[in-house]
């Protein structure tokens, strides 16, 4: 079982979004413990303050850094120093919109660890001390600023819990998904009609198979699973060409597939194309 703490001053938050979908039957089945602290509980005043104005002047309110540091020894984590020499597989994440941009790389990482803690930074900061002599590392979802660690939080959870042996009712479904170059997943690998290689991912359709006069592309119910398998292709190179080129640069790419991106490039389909 992984164990994830998260340490937030808006414990409340958490409600909803570990409540629903897979990360609440991962719970259920036993495959992650999710623990939500309130770092008010670990503050010693009787307004419970959890921030101040920052050293030097400037706008709005920083945590301060002993709730955080009080909260974390509370929990029993091995030292900082056994944690960045990989002596434990656990971390410590400070969220931070200066932190290193989250991805699927690091969420199959994360998911490899016995216990992680997430830090909601919240105002305007975290007391830098944090970053420096208590967080392993600080990540961010993206770039652009959030009022709190909150919604990152969930977020990692979410794509880290997916990941697990045994969340997902289909084991293939994590191999095959966008964002999957490089990334070792501990599932079995997805079959040949639907390996995603890096790309983003193909379009799909269900029932009816007409509706409103929008046809199914008729490849995906003929049963040849080879064409099936080289028409998901194109389409998913399509899409990251138009979409996100840059994901080209690390995906497993044929000899074919180059072919047929540069004739994307160039506005061309070729006409063996399915």
């Amino acid at each position: 079982m992984m164990r994830t703490d998260i340490l937030t001053i808006f414990p409340g938050f958490f409600r909803g979004p570990l409540e629903h979908g897979i990360t609440r039957r991962a719970c259920e089945a036993g495959l992650i413990e999710i623990k939500v602290h309130d770092l008010r509980e670990f503050t010693h005043d009787k307004h419970h303050t959890v921030d101040d104005r920052p050293f030097g002047g400037g706008e709005g309110m920083v945590l301060k850094p002993e709730p955080l540091f009080e909260c974390l020894r509370s929990l029993d984590i091995v030292s900082r120093e056994d944690r960045i020499a990989g002596r434990a597989k656990q971390s410590v994440i400070l969220l931070s919109a200066q932190g290193q941009r989250f991805n699927q790389a690091t969420a199959a990482e994360i998911a490899g660890l016995e216990r992680v803690v997430l830090i909601c930074g919240r105002y305007e900061g975290v007391d830098e001390r944090v970053a420096d002599f208590l967080a392993d590392r600080e990540i961010s979802i993206g770039d652009y600023v959030l009022s709190g660690g909150e919604i990152a939080a969930a977020v990692i959870v979410e794509a880290v819990t997916r990941l697990l042996p045994g969340a997902l009712g289909n084991a293939a479904s994590a191999q095959q998904e966008s964002f999957t170059a490089g990334v070792e997943v501990a599932t079995v690998g997805a079959n040949s009609t639907c390996g995603s290689g890096g790309l983003l991912d193909y379009p799909h359709y269900t029932r009816p198979a007409e509706f409103r006069g929008m046809t199914v592309p008729e490849i995906l119910i003929s049963g040849n699973h080879e064409e099936i398998r080289r028409w998901r292709r194109q389409r998913a190179l399509e899409k990251t060409v138009r979409n996100r080129p840059d994901l080209l640069i690390d995906a497993a790419l044929s000899e074919e597939d180059r072919g047929f991106v540069e004739r994307i490039k160039i506005g061309l389909r070729p006409t063996n194309s399915v």
